[in-house]
């Protein structure tokens, strides 16, 4: 289940979607998000699934692939949807068994709910999936340039965040190597209450926390090998530039926004 995991996974596929511009995906992720919790009704949310499914679509991704990143966060939605429907008491009773309660209102809530967690994990994979580690720092530096003037370090942020994102399918694969190691020396990690299972996992944290540190360590030493002193007087490979698919693609993601949040 850990390796379905899709944020900060990168599958090049030489869609348009690939070669837009890093900034404006990241704009447009941040306009989406924002999005999510403008809209008030489930219509909108079923506009904005469309609006992904033709994303994807564009992006030559898989959905099964797409879709796969929400297995690993399903226990996560499911409790958040439960305890919305629990609860939020609103409108005509529908269910009760002594303290618990299911009102109709409650119901809506909790689905509302769970849509929007869905909504949002596929809305951040699309971007991890579609973007390079390189473009997506060099666009995340760009759009902090102007925070430089207010003490800001940009480069310095974008190169942590991206480092962090890069490094989540790596902690998953080495978290997976833990437990077929231990569960080859008799650990149990799938069966039992879910408190057992829970207290089983804690003898992963400690060869984790170790390997993180590790390759850290690592990267830190490869980085100053290379002479790596931050973002002063460094220049790139391919310098940020927009076309005239990026400005057309900003404008029918600007009206897709507007229209949508006005409409719902």
């Amino acid at each position: 289940m850990l390796k379905d995991l899709t944020l900060g996974q990168y599958i090049e596929t030489g869609s348009l979607v690939h070669h837009l511009d890093s900034r404006l995906k990241i704009l447009a992720t941040a306009g989406l998000i924002t999005l999510l919790f403008l809209v008030r009704d489930l219509r909108g949310y079923l506009v904005l699934a469309v609006f992904l499914a033709g994303a994807v679509f564009l992006a030559r991704l898989p959905f099964r692939l797409v879709l796969k990143g929400i297995r690993p966060l399903v226990w996560f939605i499911l409790l958040t949807v439960v305890l919305n429907i629990l609860m939020v008491e609103e409108g005509p009773l529908l269910w009760s068994a002594g303290p618990l309660r299911v009102t109709a209102g409650g119901l809506e809530r909790g689905i509302f709910m769970g849509v929007r967690l869905v909504l949002l994990i596929l809305i951040t994979s699309l971007l991890t999936l579609t973007t390079s580690p390189i473009t997506l720092t060099d666009g995340l530096e760009h759009l902090l340039a102007p925070f430089k003037r207010v003490g800001v370090p940009a480069h310095e942020l974008a190169m942590m965040m991206t480092i962090a994102l890069r490094f989540i399918p790596t902690l998953l694969d080495e978290t997976d190597r833990i437990m077929k190691a231990q569960m080859a020396r008799g650990a149990d990690f799938e069966h039992g209450r879910i408190t057992e299972r829970i207290r089983n996992l804690i003898p992963l944290l400690v060869p984790l926390f170790i390997s993180a540190f590790r390759r850290a360590d690592e990267l830190a030493m490869a980085m100053e090998a290379r002479c790596y002193r931050g973002g002063e007087g460094r220049t790139r490979l391919r310098e940020l530039k927009w076309t005239r698919r990026d400005y057309l693609a900003a404008v029918l993601v600007a009206v897709f926004l507007v229209v949508t949040a006005y409409l719902f």
